[in-house]
């Protein structure tokens, strides 16, 4: 009987130490090839749609992309990808799918057990760097929203200038 004990958890941490980790949101940094961080217009089938306040504070930019890299995840069909931008450099990425508990699956291979926020109930993931968001948008559709924490800072050290700049004038 111990022997099968023994047999089970060496198998269980065999295959436990060969799933991902967090680590692997940080390496990836975004949604296939759009990358937080980088240039929005360098984007395959980006189309700015408006300009807008982030918080009413941020001066910000949103884009629809459209492009046949992007219109599957496996075999789930996308319905639709926004990206957000701050001086041009995307901070947010948003992914809105057709339905298919497979998507849950496979972001659970990639990251590991995702924290659940049951107020808002939004399961996620969270980096030094990013932060991942997967949620339930209707009946039919499931929305992932990645985050760039540095171009957040970004913005608020900015905005922390400008304050500074007002102060320095009086």
């Amino acid at each position: 009987m111990v022997k099968y004990a023994l047999f089970a958890f060496l198998v269980g941490v065999t295959v436990s130490s060969f799933s991902q980790d967090i680590g692997e949101l940080e390496k990836r940094n975004g949604f296939k090839d759009i990358k937080l961080g980088s240039i929005a217009d360098s984007v395959k089938g980006a189309k700015f749609k408006k300009e807008f306040k982030e918080r009413d504070q941020f001066p910000a930019k949103l884009y629809s992309v459209s492009h046949p890299d992007y219109d599957q995840v496996g075999e789930v069909k996308v319905k639709e990808i926004e990206l957000k931008s701050y001086k041009d450099f995307i901070y947010e990425i948003r992914i809105v799918t057709h339905k298919d508990p497979r998507l849950m699956k496979a972001l659970q291979a990639l990251y590991g057990k995702p924290e659940y926020d049951i107020i808002n109930e939004i399961y996620f993931w969270k980096t030094r760097d990013i932060l991942l968001k997967f949620q339930s948008q209707g009946k039919n559709h499931l929305e992932l929203i990645y985050i760039s924490y540095p171009v957040i800072a970004m913005m608020k050290v900015d905005k922390e200038k400008k304050v500074g700049d007002i102060a320095n004038d009086l």
